[in-house]
């Protein structure tokens, strides 16, 4: 199994042009399979064997999301196995991979946005390159691979757009707010960015557009690292993660009135499905405001009806 890993994983690096964060979790899920057989002394890969490994997991307190992900990426291997005529049969074909239940994210409010981007120290270099992340999350609903992954030459600062790599390597080109472009401009032509100081050094790779503080590209790694810090320090880690402000902006443009179709194309969903999440969290939003708000509403709370049922 250990040769026909190692063959997938160049297989996907040469042919399918997967990410090096894609190829790593693939070849650690493909891993803890093999090490899972090992240890059970499992020498043939068939269905009652999957159904262990999915047993064992269940049993060790592995998400669901994470043995959906080690699912998948066994489907992928067994698939590549019979395309190599490794395999006559995949021993997944009568697995029922475990149900997901689907779960609303709770977006933050303009006032919570406002709090979260007050924390980053625009004072200082590095808490500048913060702020400006913060303001490009917000202004067009990126990843955070995405956003690591941005090149200066993908920035049009004239026509205020983007040009995004997203899954499976697919492009698109989105509209930023021309605040969020003057941030990116700013922080492009910050002084410190050229310079080695005792907190940050200078420039080192010229194509990315964020840096870390060692002059090279920042990683997906170290963006999780310090957005969480700032959720903490905002008093909003408990409700919220780096990937809270994607919710929190295309539930916000749905309930400005922007069309679904629209906001898929902007976060790079590939279905439409992926994107219909929002209209159930605008509709219990709505529901919430109408709740507060509706004068009927508010009297039956206050206990209106109620007094008025009882003296009639």
């Amino acid at each position: 199994m250990k040769e026909w890993k190692e063959k997938f994983l160049n297989y996907l690096r040469a042919i399918k042009n997967a990410s090096v964060h894609t190829i790593r979790n693939y070849g650690l899920d493909l891993e803890g399979f093999y090490l899972f057989s090992k240890v059970e002394g499992v020498h043939t890969v068939d269905k009652k064997m999957i159904r262990e490994y999915l047993f064992y997991l269940n049993q060790n307190g592995v998400a669901k999301r994470t043995i959906l992900r080690k699912l998948s990426t066994l489907r992928s291997f067994f698939k590549y196995l019979l395309k190599e005529k490794a395999l006559l049969q995949s021993p997944l074909d009568e697995i029922d991979a475990p149900k997901l239940e689907k779960t609303i994210p709770a977006p933050l409010s303009r006032e919570e946005i406002d709090r979260l981007f007050q924390q980053p120290d625009i004072q200082t270099y590095l808490g500048f390159r913060d702020r400006c992340m913060m303001e490009l999350f917000y202004s067009s609903g990126l990843r955070i691979s995405e956003l690591v992954g941005m090149n200066r030459f993908d920035f049009d600062k004239g026509e205020h757009t983007l040009r995004i790599r997203g899954k499976g390597k697919k492009e698109r080109v989105i509209p930023v707010t021309e605040n969020a472009a003057t941030w990116v401009e700013s922080y492009l032509n910050h002084p410190e960015r050229f310079l080695d100081s005792q907190l940050h050094q200078a420039e080192k790779n010229h194509e990315a557009i964020f840096l870390n503080k060692w002059g090279e590209r920042l990683s997906v790694r170290s963006v999780d690292r310090h957005f969480k810090t700032y959720l903490k320090l905002s008093g909003l880690a408990a409700k919220a993660t780096p990937h809270t402000i994607r919710h929190t902006i295309a539930t916000h443009w749905l309930e400005n009135g922007m069309d679904l179709k629209t906001i898929q194309i902007l976060l790079g969903h590939t279905t439409l499905a992926t994107t219909t999440i929002y209209t159930q969290v605008s509709t219990k939003l709505k529901k919430e405001v109408y709740d507060k708000t509706h004068p009927l509403v508010k009297q039956e709370r206050d206990g209106y009806f109620k007094t008025s049922r009882s003296s009639s």
